[in-house]
């Protein structure tokens, strides 16, 4: 007799007794880590200002969070809110920036909207703290950390004319990021409206309900691969 193939073992609702942090998933060398270190020590006076003046409704989410989240969202080429949003409850390095807290998508597009110019410069100077720590990219980000360093150690008007041109290049590449975010959004907004578009349908958001439609769908496709394979046989009998 034919042994059968053996399988590891999976119980996805284990996961439900196990918590799980993100240092005991995420390599400790991730990109996320590294965002989490360095956002907090950047000039985010700016934007801590505009709430400063923006008395209105609840407290807002942390400006820190907020930047660290953006950075590394158009880092990773996650540039719909939407799916930042969703990314938040469900992708363990979304997890590690905003722990327990969820912005809706809504938040972070206007977020992104109303600071604008303050979060184009503080891509820059991540970026240019990548690469002069070496990095050769954040993200999908593409760095050259030997340039940096390399021109770091020349002469100083070298040096300042290097960095200068690669300031430049760094800020155009953040605008075209932040310019796909923007029309990303806007193209979402016109087909979804106050939707993320992931949402299941009312009928299927409870498990027990769920199951049951599952139930009556395959029940549905059965029924129908039944009745084509009974009109194939009775068109071919009738030849």
């Amino acid at each position: 007799m034919e042994s059968r193939k053996t399988f590891r073992d999976w119980k996805p609702n284990e996961y439900v007794h196990q918590p799980v942090t993100p240092t005991e998933v995420l390599p400790e060398d991730d990109l996320v880590f590294f965002l989490l270190d360095l956002v907090p020590q950047l000039n985010l006076g700016p934007i801590y200002a505009y709430y400063e003046r923006e008395t209105r409704g609840a407290p807002p989410f942390d400006v820190a969070m907020m930047v660290t989240l953006l950075l590394y969202s158009y880092s990773v080429g996650v540039f719909s809110s939407r799916k930042i949003a969703a990314a938040c409850e469900r992708n363990i390095a979304f997890l590690a920036i905003v722990g327990k807290q969820r912005p809706d998508f809504r938040t972070i597009s206007d977020f992104r909207k109303n600071h604008l110019q303050p979060l184009g410069d503080l891509f820059v100077e991540v970026l240019a703290i990548a690469g002069e720590l070496g990095m050769v990219k954040l993200g999908n980000v593409a760095l050259d950390g030997s340039k940096f360093r390399a021109n770091a150690s020349r002469h100083k008007a070298m040096s300042y004319g290097y960095m200068k041109k690669e300031v430049q290049r760094l800020r155009a590449e953040i605008e075209a990021l932040l310019n796909q975010a923007e029309q990303t959004d806007a193209e979402q907004d016109a087909a979804l409206g106050s939707r993320r578009g992931d949402e299941l349908p009312d009928e299927l958001k409870r498990r027990q309900d769920r199951l049951q439609a599952i139930e009556e769908a395959m029940q549905r496709l059965e029924q129908q691969a039944k009745e084509r394979t009974d009109a194939t046989r009775r068109a071919n009998s009738s030849t």
